[in-house]
């Protein structure tokens, strides 16, 4: 009698845990997208409720969906490229703001697949930060440094290596030699930082470009 309690306790313990280990990623998603949808619903929520006098929950969050696909495709046009550059330039006078709206926008272009010039290049692995212990990390571009003194160039890559989940990292200066590039996709890449390493493939092969 003891032992088929023990036995029920042991199965009633392990199957919860695993409920458990399944349901939270689900519940957090969840939270997630319920944040989301009221915070922006509740930046236009109000400017609806003074036109119509009620309040309208989703209505602020479906103008919201509509107001970032207008800019997208305003902005994937040689008029409305220009409209945003002009705008843009005004940002960049305002002191304050100048600084805030750079780094963001420069953070944003890193892991936006859209850009050509600042996103990451190349998901690598690179000997950091002692030797023999290594690290994933995002080629970002190519870093010549010159000594004054004697004349020399060292060719560099710069490699933003992340040590907090993957928006905030250091960025790592090492030769060419020292980086081995992986062949697996930047986007790939990214999960696998997410993931702690988890979502990493058990055989990582180097890229033949």
């Amino acid at each position: 009698m003891y032992k088929t309690a023990t036995s029920i306790k042991v199965t009633f313990k392990r199957k919860f845990i695993a409920g458990l280990f399944i349901s939270i990623p689900a519940i957090i998603t969840i939270l997630v997208i319920a944040w989301f949808f009221r915070f922006v619903d509740g930046l236009l929520e109000p400017v609806y409720y003074q036109v119509l006098g009620y309040h309208t929950p989703g209505l602020g969050f479906i103008s919201a969906i509509v107001l970032v696909f207008i800019v997208g495709i305003i902005s994937t046009n040689v008029f409305g490229k220009k409209i945003i550059l002009f705008f843009e330039r005004i940002f960049l006078n305002i002191p304050v703001f100048k600084s805030f709206y750079t780094a963001i926008k420069q953070l944003v272009d890193a892991f936006s697949p859209e850009s050509q010039t600042s996103s990451f290049k190349k998901f690598v692995i690179i000997e950091y930060p002692r030797k023999e212990a290594y690290a994933f990390g995002f080629l970002t571009k190519e870093c010549t440094i010159r000594a004054d003194n004697t004349g020399r160039e060292l060719c560099l890559r710069a490699v933003y290596v992340p040590t907090n989940n993957l928006y905030m990292g250091e960025i790592v200066l090492v030769h060419e030699g020292d980086v081995f590039y992986t062949d697996i996709p930047v986007d790939e890449g990214m999960k696998i930082i997410l993931s702690g390493g988890i979502a990493a493939p058990h055989r990582i092969g180097e890229s033949k470009e």
